[in-house]
């Protein structure tokens, strides 16, 4: 069957087309995509304004017309931390559903967490042994541990790459003072949840999912997304490390010139590295995999596993 999975993120909004069944491997058949940033378009209230709205509801619409076009049987739509946390989330999902026909299941952070665990579990297969999972969104970073397909604890922090820039690195390039500030904002915020993950001991395998660990991982060497999938993509903490000052001291337009750094992320990278920095830090990571697989594929697998046996 064509399923259609469409993703309202703090970022972008993204259908992914997928040709599927049970118990095989989800194969894309189209993508489509539009960069709205809703985590930066909070009022001081909390609320998403109205022209967010519209852009919202004038996307979802042309998602849906895709997932029309593509012949999708049917297609999964929900809405992450930048809806959810939206003081008027509400108004905002009756807007789509009454204009669009999208009835947005809002996903909690954990849900979130969970989901996009099963997607690397899935990936790397049961010889990965324990999993631990990063993955940074433009609302919220998610955490998540275990060695089954449902983790044994999974968190989520508001720790977004578009969210931090939004509130806490005004300048450009930002002003070493608020990067310092924000550095320990991001690790106090880490550090709390980092004993809940030690009493079940030292993983096997840490890997890393979402657009901000795959640019971070390019611009520190990692094979480009044109060698394939398959190809091991890998991000050490050292590298990082070398990499967060030349970051903070870069403009946001410089860092457009950085491999694999597109111009819509380039402003957020600065934070997410930050995030990632800390995260691998406090974990002790000294390398994480990039999955290519995260939260859409597991949403997809997670309706494929609901399925009647044929």
């Amino acid at each position: 069957m064509r399923l259609g999975v469409l993703d309202v993120g703090s970022n972008t909004v993204h259908l992914l087309v997928v040709d599927a069944h049970r118990g095989a491997r989800p194969l894309p058949a189209h993508s489509f995509k539009a960069e709205l940033r809703l985590a930066e378009l909070l009022d001081e209230d909390g609320a998403i304004g109205s022209v967010g709205i519209t852009r919202l509801v004038a996307t979802v619409g042309e998602a849906l017309e895709a997932a029309e076009d593509k012949g999708c049987e049917d297609v999964m739509a929900f809405a992450t931390s930048a809806v959810r946390e939206a003081s008027n989330a509400d108004h905002v999902l009756a807007r789509v559903r009454e204009e669009t026909g999208a009835d947005l299941q809002v996903l909690s952070g954990e849900d979130e967490a969970r989901l996009t665990f099963l997607a690397a579990r899935r990936w790397f297969g049961w010889s990965a042994g324990k999993l631990l999972l990063l993955d940074i969104g433009g609302g919220s970073l998610e955490i998540a541990y275990g060695m089954d397909e449902d983790p044994d604890t999974a968190v989520s922090l508001p720790l977004g790459a578009g969210r931090l820039t939004a509130g806490h690195l005004p300048g450009d390039p930002p002003d070493a003072q608020d990067v310092r500030a924000l550095r320990r904002h991001v690790r106090a915020q880490i550090a709390r949840t980092v004993g809940e993950f030690a009493r079940f001991g030292p993983p096997d395998h840490v890997v890393a999912s979402s657009k901000t660990f795959r640019q971070l991982a390019r611009i520190a060497g990692a094979a480009r997304s044109a060698e394939g999938l398959y190809v091991q993509r890998e991000l050490s903490r050292s590298s990082l490390r070398e990499w967060v000052p030349k970051l903070a001291a870069m403009t946001a337009e410089q860092r457009t010139h950085l491999p694999g750094v597109s111009a819509d992320r380039a402003p957020q990278l600065l934070a997410g590295a930050l995030v990632a920095e800390g995260a691998m830090d406090l974990f002790e990571v000294g390398a994480l995999e990039i999955c290519p697989w995260a939260l859409r594929e597991g949403v997809i697998l997670r309706r494929l596993d609901r399925l009647p046996s044929s």
